[in-house]
């Protein structure tokens, strides 16, 4: 059985929450969040907690319902909090600057990188384009564009020039040495 699965996931005030068979719906200030799960996931709204359990007997089950009880909490403190990752770009010539619902980056190469925001996402730059701060409300969405946006030009280990997600460790390596 899972630990984090028995734990119930707790229902501020601001949230409400609506289950409809296996897909459940959270409603709070900052917006609407819906996900689809399997059905060997049995989800109930009880005294303001989410209370998850194996819908079934199979080992499937129990994996999943602690993985479901993960995306449930980061679904109802998406709604209330939000989530943001921060970006920095690091190098001569490299920056970022918004145009629209796209993101051109200069990151080195002989063109531009437009990069389409996604929906339900917004990016903001600063520092003359180097540093970037991605919000939303949707955990997924928010970690997959940092993770797109660092997939362009990754820090290189030697000099550090690249685009680098703030919180995330990066390997130095030492340059060689004249003996």
């Amino acid at each position: 059985m899972s630990r984090i699965g028995k734990l119930p996931v707790d229902i501020p005030a601001a949230v409400t929450v609506t289950v409809d068979g296996s897909t459940i719906t959270v409603k709070g200030p900052k917006g609407e969040l819906t996900k689809a799960f399997t059905r060997d996931v049995a989800i109930e709204v009880v005294d303001n907690q989410i209370k998850l359990a194996p819908g079934t007997k199979g080992r499937f089950a129990t994996m999943m319902y602690g993985t479901a009880r993960s995306i449930i909490n980061g679904m109802v403190e998406g709604v209330v909090n939000g989530f943001s990752k921060s970006i920095e770009i690091s190098g001569v010539g490299y920056n970022a600057t918004l145009k629209g619902k796209s993101l051109t980056l200069k990151l080195g190469f002989s063109h531009d990188i437009n990069y389409d925001i996604p929906e339900g996402i917004t990016i903001t730059v600063t520092d003359n384009g180097t540093k970037l701060k991605i919000d939303g409300i949707n955990k997924q969405i928010v970690g997959q564009a940092a993770a797109s946006i660092r997939h362009y030009h990754p820090v290189e280990p030697y000099k550090g020039k690249g685009v680098h997600i703030v919180g995330q460790h990066e390997i130095r390596k030492e340059g060689k040495t004249v003996a």
